[in-house]
């Protein structure tokens, strides 16, 4: 029964998602408000509202190994796996801003991450978690990558074609929203309820769960985003909806979640936030191989390839 609520708590979370970027596209329209400014906003967060609803009933409930989880591993499939099969769909060139930039940005808030959940490496009495005060200072960073990202949004190409063009009435609009919210809020509920109960029956920890197949789940919308980007060859799309998403799950949903309720950090956690460093890490450094500031389809290749043995590896370690 767990394995199906799971199921079925995956397809409220993503279709919620989709009901609620339409719904919030449609009353942007109707108040004129551009397609770059509904890009940037409505649609970006709309890809990572189901790593922010999971992690938001994670924290309430106190399953923060999910929620941590959740988010590393959502961060490690989106460079290894995402931008991985991208790459090999069309080679990912990119802007001087986005190397210089948004790539190091994702890679300052991993070190980040790292240096706040090892509160016992600086003080030896302390306890190594995520606390409140470290959830406001994410969202302070956030707020000023947000800002940031106005100012380089016009120089994106390719970033209307993300923004659903239908037009609905306000009634529809409204319902589609609160439709979105309902679908996110028990797909959420589900999967952290599933999670716990299949980790549960396989004899597995939460984290393992959270790291593979909720970080899977959940990373969908950006699988499909960066694809469809790919295959249309607005490669800053996929590129940039990656990097932005990996930024937002550090900065935002860890950070709200640790306001929520601060989430304590074990030991072992170090390991995947070193791969989430190393992930970013390597984007950057790929970016100055082969062809300058791309991603080639043989590093997408080795980036596919590495993603398969960090999930084997976190399979023989258990």
């Amino acid at each position: 029964m767990y394995y199906v609520l799971l199921i079925i708590g995956f397809v409220l979370l993503i279709k919620g998602a989709d009901f609620l970027v339409d719904g919030a596209s449609s009353v942007g329209r109707r108040l004129n408000v551009s397609d770059l400014v509904i890009g940037l906003t409505v649609v970006a967060f709309g890809t990572s509202t189901p790593e922010l609803f999971v992690n938001i009933f994670a924290s309430i409930k106190g399953d923060t190994d999910i929620a941590i989880g959740n988010v590393l591993g959502s961060n490690i499939a989106n460079i290894f796996l995402i931008l991985g099969v991208s790459a090999v769909i069309f080679p990912l060139a990119v802007g001087k801003g986005t190397v210089w930039k948004e790539i190091p940005l994702s890679l300052l808030a991993a070190l980040l991450l790292g240096v706040m959940a090892n509160d016992r490496l600086i003080d030896k009495s302390s306890i190594s978690a995520l606390t409140r005060i470290d959830g406001l200072v994410f969202i302070a960073f956030f707020i000023i990558f947000i800002y940031y990202s106005f100012g380089i949004a016009k120089r994106i190409d390719g970033i209307d074609e993300h923004v659903p063009q239908k037009r609905y009435g306000l009634l529809k609009s409204f319902l589609l929203i609160i439709g979105g919210l309902v679908g996110l809020g028990i797909g959420g509920n589900w999967i952290v309820s599933g999670a716990v109960r299949v980790a549960s029956n396989l004899g597995v920890s939460e984290s393992l769960i959270g790291l593979t197949i909720v970080a899977v789940g959940t990373s969908l919308p950006e699988l499909a985003t960066s694809v469809v980007a790919a295959y249309k060859k607005n490669v800053e799309i996929a590129v940039g909806n990656v990097v932005g998403s990996n930024i937002f799950n550090i900065f935002f949903v860890l950070g709200l979640s640790s306001i929520i309720k601060p989430l304590p950090f074990q030991p072992g956690d170090n390991t995947n936030i070193g791969v989430v460093i190393l992930a970013s890490l390597l984007l950057f450094l790929w970016m100055f191989t082969g062809k300058k500031h791309s991603l080639d389809r043989w590093e997408g290749i080795v980036f596919i390839i590495l993603y398969a043995s960090y999930i084997t590896f976190l399979i023989v370690k258990e």
